[in-house]
């Protein structure tokens, strides 16, 4: 439960730009669509991801470390980690369990005989994206399990793209179709309402004094 007057009161200690551009971002999150990240190697590639989630609006990112366990890299992800819920996950049969739970279909980002092209996918479902490790790919678990197959069209001599290009243009793409449907795809208040008080802990250097300061002068009124 947020104590609203609490929010209000830490809110005060933001600068107006700063309350103004929580304001905004906040207005464009959306949890209709996740990602997930399997196994990814290089460290810069799920960091990126990561900070490509945050530009364009998505507020969960899974990843599944069954083999490789590193912390993200704060220069490529450039501080995107303070504003994007990560959840981790130690085996992807227990990430693809706890996604179908909350109602997410798998899309599987790979060529497949049963694929569909980006331009052609179906918003309207919430989905989570995959992307596998750099050289094997994803693995027969997210394939299995998965509701569907997307690819990117590509025209070259080039049959594939790092994984962070490929999750920048199909989130560009897809919650570009979103944002212009009748989906609803925002945040709940109530979630709005605690990434408020997320973010302004995270942005306030003295919070839990201020906190502290707050309940004190509160119980002793």
């Amino acid at each position: 439960m947020i104590d609203l007057r609490l929010l209000e009161h830490l809110e005060s200690q933001l600068t107006p730009e700063r309350k103004a551009r929580f304001d905004a971002v906040l207005s464009n999150r959306t949890k209709h669509f996740t990602v997930a990240t399997e196994d990814v190697y290089q460290l810069h590639n799920t960091s990126a991801v990561i900070r490509s989630c945050d530009v364009f609006g998505i507020q969960e990112v899974h990843i599944v470390e069954e083999r490789n366990s590193k912390r993200i890299d704060r220069e490529i992800a450039m501080g995107s980690q303070k504003w994007v819920d990560l959840k981790r996950f130690h085996t992807v049969i227990d990430c693809i369990k706890s996604l179908k739970e909350n109602g997410y279909q798998i899309v599987a980002t790979t060529p497949h005989e049963n694929d569909q092209l980006l331009a052609d996918f179906d918003i309207n479902r919430k989905s989570c994206f995959f992307f596998g490790r750099e050289t094997e790919g994803l693995s027969k678990e997210v394939l299995e399990a998965a509701d569907c197959f997307l690819k990117i069209p590509m025209v070259g001599f080039t049959e594939s793209l790092n994984i962070s290009v490929s999750a920048a243009i199909i989130l560009q793409e897809v919650t570009n179709k979103l944002r212009q449907s009748d989906v609803e795809w925002q945040l709940s208040e109530h979630e709005q309402l605690e990434k408020r008080m997320d973010w302004v802990s995270k942005t306030l250097k003295s919070y839990d004094g201020i906190v502290a300061r707050y309940y004190q002068e509160t119980n002793s009124t």
